[in-house]
């Protein structure tokens, strides 16, 4: 059997060339020995150095960040907002809660919502806390249940700063939001959002057997996260203007909650329109209650079909049409179904009390009415005061 070449194990003799490259295999050899060696001692020291937590260890760490912020951005927003937003501990005889409010004028006078404060309408006491911390006592200057809102003074407070009020019928959708408040109390909490639609009719409130207490809101919606304890405060737009006053949300478990409850954001928020509130606020300061557009109709709020029905008699038993008003210098009858208000479809009394709710006395609308076909009529609303 052929074998290969036999490697010797002793010395040999060696001629002077066979040295010559064994001297430098031998230099290659030490030197890949070496770099082998020296990779391995690096690697034991590293090892150690970790382990024994020899030398300290820094992390990088990005620059700093520029103190000011765009005027636009959220944080921009909220740092010009804050001041004016103030939280509201409101106490009564059986309940308590809190809510947000936001600084109307120098006087003292601070928007928020009417299920707010109702808490303290009967002898209660509210207590405002600023968001530097400082707090104070306030009393209720006038609340509108119709609108769900109301409108509370300070005394003794200097250095107040009104926040602004903006425009909100020019708000669209998809326009970025902010919205401020203390949800579940926690207050001075900022979140943000965009309008998700305009002119949404809801309704609020009615746990009161008449239904005095139900708000009819032509509302903006938000995606923008708010919860129990945001109600009363601003919504604001991209220039911190307020566009609307956070009233409801819309929660999984329990449908439309005025604030009062524990159910969370899902991002379906509503807020009462500022060109509203604005209008409702300077009633409530100037004459402690607030006036109600009204066309002199009793509804039939059972109706099922399709419209707002004009009822068969009033509540007190009288005509359902109201003598000498709006509807009845129109025209209108018992039994009449409203179906558009100015062009808009209404399906219900409920969207009919919101559409006109949206606007003021003295204007002028244009109903579509069915009474055996369909006809066109124009009326001038006239004005009812609720406290």
């Amino acid at each position: 059997m052929a074998r290969g070449p036999l490697q010797q194990t002793g010395a040999g003799v060696l001629t002077r060339r066979q040295r010559e490259r064994r001297g430098r295999r031998l230099l290659l050899v030490w030197t890949a020995v070496v770099a082998l060696v020296s990779s391995g001692i690096g690697g034991l020291a590293g090892a150690y150095v970790e382990r024994e937590g020899v030398g300290d260890v820094t992390l990088p760490q990005a620059g700093s960040v520029p103190a000011g912020r765009a005027p636009d951005s959220v944080a921009g927003i909220a740092a010009r907002a804050l001041p004016s937003v103030v939280t509201l501990h409101v106490s009564g005889a059986d309940e308590a809660g809190t809510g947000t409010g936001f600084v109307l004028d120098a006087r003292g006078h601070i928007l928020t919502n009417n299920h707010v404060v109702q808490p303290a309408s009967s002898g209660g006491e509210i207590s405002v806390t600023f968001s530097g911390g400082d707090t104070a006592k306030a009393r209720i200057v006038g609340r509108d249940s119709g609108y769900d809102l109301a409108v509370v003074q300070v005394s003794g407070v200097r250095g107040l700063t009104p926040l602004p009020l903006g425009d909100s019928d020019g708000v669209r959708v998809g326009d970025p939001v902010v919205a401020i408040g203390a949800p579940f109390d926690l207050a001075n909490t900022v979140t943000s959002g965009i309008i998700s639609a305009t002119e949404r009719p809801i309704t609020a409130g009615g746990e009161k057997s008449d239904g005095s207490d139900v708000s009819y809101v032509d509302a903006l919606q938000t995606d923008a996260p708010i919860n129990p304890g945001n109600s009363g405060g601003p919504l604001l737009d991209s220039r911190a203007r307020v566009i609307g006053i956070n009233s409801a949300i819309r929660s999984a478990g329990t449908g439309s909650d005025s604030g009062s409850g524990q159910a969370g954001s899902i991002g379906l928020g509503f807020a009462i329109p500022v060109n509203q509130a604005r209008r409702v606020a300077e009633e409530l300061i100037n004459k402690g209650h607030a006036t109600h557009p009204v066309i002199g109709v009793t509804l039939d709020m059972g109706w099922t079909g399709d419209g707002a029905r004009v009822d068969s008699r009033a509540r007190d038993g009288g005509p359902a049409v109201a003598a000498g008003g709006p509807a009845a210098r129109a025209g209108l009858k018992a039994g009449d179904v409203i179906t558009e208000v100015d062009g808009e479809r209404v399906h219900s009394g409920e969207e009919l009390i919101v559409r006109i709710r949206a606007h003021e006395p003295g204007d002028r609308l244009r109903l579509t009415v069915e009474r055996g076909g369909e006809r066109e009529v124009s009326l001038v609303l006239g004005a009812s005061e609720q406290n």
